[in-house]
């Protein structure tokens, strides 16, 4: 299996696009804490990090630079707070051969269909849902519309499980309001068997919930794992688990197939995640996985999943 970017179709299936108004959140959380002159810089000093301008097709620029450096083909980049689809929607059009926008979407919401249609007829491409946050399962009832509505618009529905954690939460000092009760990949089941022209996208591997993840893929086919971040989740199994573990388990139950690769790149100017794909492609080689499964975890999937 060779390793350079060069030599095959890379496609990261999993970065975040951390909008102006992402970040407006955190002014408006922590705001007694920041100067009053100028709140949104002074927030962008106690990160450490490059705050975007409310021009989101000048994020997206960033986001494309990145993808030139490295010799990306394209990324997903996931609007990641509720009601921003309009910020990565506006990256998208600026760049329609480069960034392939998803949105994260609390169904419980009573617009949830109607704001998934319009965002998937408009041009976004999958609707990101995290149970733990919303305090939601996915399999109940209030939730199908947006199945329906993704359903009938061949998009992806990416669904995250297990531990959750929100750097840029973590890194201010603000609780975790997240309920695990609602991460367990076996939720999927019933939904999956219901909905089998959707593709579910399950990250980060399951995120600490493994084994369950290995279940439900085994039971559908229409459930797809991804590869992204650092998976340091491992550290939490009983037994110890290198990431070429983890990708063994996940080739034997999903196939080269069912397998998008993704880093979870988040914020700039620490940009796209070079290290991540170093270490999968060593933990591929390391299986000895043939160069065209290779191709098709790192960007081929993707791409027949959404007719790229």
């Amino acid at each position: 299996m060779r390793t350079e970017l060069g030599e095959m179709r890379v496609i990261d299936a999993h970065a975040h696009f951390f909008s102006h108004p992402f970040f407006m959140q955190f002014v408006e959380a922590i705001k007694q804490d920041l100067s009053r002159d100028d709140p949104y810089r002074a927030l962008g000093d106690r990160l450490g990090w490059e705050l975007p301008s409310p021009d989101h097709a000048a994020l997206g620029t960033r986001w494309v630079q990145e993808m030139d450096r490295h010799g990306l083909e394209r990324m997903v980049l996931i609007a990641s707070l509720p009601g921003d689809e309009g910020s990565v929607l506006a990256a998208v059009r600026a760049f329609p051969q480069r960034i392939i926008g998803y949105f994260m979407l609390d169904p419980t919401t009573p617009d949830a269909a109607e704001r998934t249609r319009r965002a998937l007829a408009e041009g976004l491409r999958g609707v990101c849902l995290f149970p733990a946050m919303h305090r939601f399962h996915v399999w109940e009832e209030r939730c199908y519309p947006v199945y329906e509505a993704a359903q009938a618009a061949g998009a992806i529905v990416f669904t995250h499980f297990g531990i959750l954690k929100i750097g840029v939460r973590d890194k201010l000092g603000l609780p975790s309001r997240f309920d695990m009760r609602f991460s367990n990949p076996i939720d999927l089941h019933r939904v999956a068997k219901d909905f089998p022209g959707v593709t579910f996208v399950m990250p980060h591997f399951g995120c600490g919930f493994l084994r369950e993840a290995l279940i439900v893929g085994d039971q559908c086919g229409n459930i797809c794992v991804d590869t992204s971040s650092s998976n340091a989740w491992v550290n939490t199994m009983p037994t110890p688990l290198t990431l070429t573990d983890v990708f063994r388990a996940a080739l034997r139950v999903f196939g080269a197939e069912r397998i998008l690769f993704g880093t979870d790149s988040t914020f700039l100017p620490r940009g796209w995640r070079r290290d991540l794909f170093d270490a999968q492609v060593q933990a591929l080689k390391a299986l000895e996985v043939a160069t065209q499964h290779a191709r098709l975890i790192f960007g081929g999937n993707l791409t027949r999943l959404l007719k790229l």
